[in-house]
């Protein structure tokens, strides 16, 4: 019962402050740079961050921030809900994120999100999905912003394994930049099709740069699995599962 409640109070928090994001935030936006748009829009994320915490009794234990590369970069990490979303946001700005169109057509979120630049996809489309990702992906790379798409494509529960896709790892070798490779725990506290939170431990792994020069995108999306499920075999409660 004390999750349900600290849940409750958490959503609470998280309407209110897109609310209040909407009025006050949103409005702003379309009249800064680019920069400024991440700055000011990303403190909903900042406020997300702290209030999962101390809403539901969340701790976080971050480390290999020290590796964040200094230019631009394709971000790869698991995804299990949102809160690596959220996170991943501010970890290194500004990033542009793939993402489904869907969310595009979300009330002030999706209005937030259209300002910053995404790669929005039809996934009815596959074909063209993927010419997109890697169209879009070089070029906001080359104007100076990071790309995170996640390789699974899709939330992964804990303790389940779908193959890596490569697309994110084409877009970083064609641009020759490297991928910043990160493993997380979260959807153990943040189940994804589960609105009910749990308090523990949210453990994030940031690895050094994976340089791209020389090497076939096959190679480099190898090299990124390997590091993350080795990372997450470290972190997490839920054992892993063997490669699909």
């Amino acid at each position: 019962m004390i999750n349900v409640l600290r849940s409750l109070l958490f959503y609470a928090g998280y309407f209110l402050a897109m609310l209040l994001s909407g009025i006050f935030l949103l409005p702003v936006a379309p009249f800064l740079p680019l920069a400024g748009r991440y700055r000011l829009l990303n403190l909903y994320n900042y406020f997300l961050l702290v209030w999962f915490r101390w809403a539901c009794g969340v701790r976080y234990d971050i480390q290999g921030q020290a590796n964040l590369p200094e230019g631009p970069c394709v971000i790869q990490a698991n995804h299990q809900c949102e809160w690596e979303t959220v996170f991943l946001q501010v970890m290194k700005q500004p990033v542009c994120t793939v993402l489904k169109q869907e969310l595009l057509r979300l009330p002030i979120f999706g209005w937030a999100l259209r300002l910053l630049r995404p790669i929005s996809l039809d996934r009815s489309r596959p074909a063209r999905a993927m010419r997109q990702v890697l169209s879009q992906g070089v070029q906001r790379l080359q104007g100076g912003l990071s790309v995170l798409i996640f390789p699974e494509g899709t939330r992964v529960e804990p303790g389940q394994r779908k193959r890596y896709n490569k697309s994110g790892t084409v877009i970083a070798c064609r641009a020759g930049v490297p991928v910043l490779p990160v493993a997380h725990n979260a959807g153990e506290c943040w189940p994804g099709r589960n609105w009910i939170k749990k308090p523990g431990l949210i453990r994030v792994r940031i690895g050094a740069p994976i340089s791209t020069e020389g090497r076939t995108p096959d190679e480099v999306l190898e090299e990124v699995e390997a590091w993350i499920e080795a990372r997450l075999s470290e972190i997490s409660d839920v054992p892993r599962p063997p490669a699909p």
